[in-house]
C-alpha cells in the first residue's frame, strides 16, 4: 500500500497573531488545516497578545507565524522585528498588511513574507506552504 499524499506531507505548527479574533479566524479559514498536498497538516496555535506570541516562540516547536501588523497595541511590524534580533532560531515570518505601501514596513521588520487583507483564499495556501517549505527545506512543488 501507497502512503497518501497526507502520509508523506511535512507537519508544521502555525502561530495565527491578532488582537482581534476575527481575523486570527480568517486566517485560519483562509489557509486551511493542509495548505498544499506537500505541505501540512497544520497544528493551529492562535494568541491575541504580543507578550503571548514571544512566549510561544521562545517555548519553540513553532514553523511560522503569522502575525498582524494591525494588532493593537503590539503590532505584528514591531513583534517581527523583536523576533528576528532577539530569537536565535526564529520560525518564518509573514506579515498581515492592509495596504500595500506596507510592503516596507514588513521588510523592516524583516519578515520572510506578506499577506494582503483581506485575505484571498487561493493567494494565502500558496503563501503559506511556500514559506513553511523554505522554513524546512523541501522543494516547491509548481502547479
Amino acid at each position: 500500500m501507497s502512503p497518501t499524499s497526507a502520509d508523506a506531507a511535512l507537519p508544521a505548527t502555525v502561530l495565527v497573531y491578532s488582537s482581534r479574533p476575527e481575523v486570527r479566524q480568517a486566517v485560519r479559514t483562509a489557509v486551511g488545516r493542509q495548505p498544499a498536498a506537500d505541505v501540512g497538516p497544520l497544528t493551529w496555535i492562535e494568541c491575541e497578545t504580543g507578550e503571548e506570541v514571544v512566549a510561544a516562540v521562545d517555548e519553540g516547536g513553532i514553523d511560522l507565524c503569522v502575525l498582524d501588523g494591525e494588532a493593537q497595541p503590539t503590532g505584528g511590524m514591531a513583534l517581527s522585528r523583536q523576533l528576528k534580533v532577539e530569537v536565535a532560531d526564529c520560525p518564518a515570518l509573514c506579515l498581515l498588511i492592509a495596504r500595500q505601501p506596507d510592503r516596507w514596513l514588513a521588510h523592516w521588520s524583516q519578515a520572510d513574507a506578506t499577506l494582503s487583507m483581506p485575505l484571498d483564499a487561493l493567494v494565502a495556501p500558496r503563501a503559506v506552504a511556500d514559506v513553511l517549505r523554505a522554513r524546512v527545506g523541501a522543494p516547491a512543488v509548481r502547479p
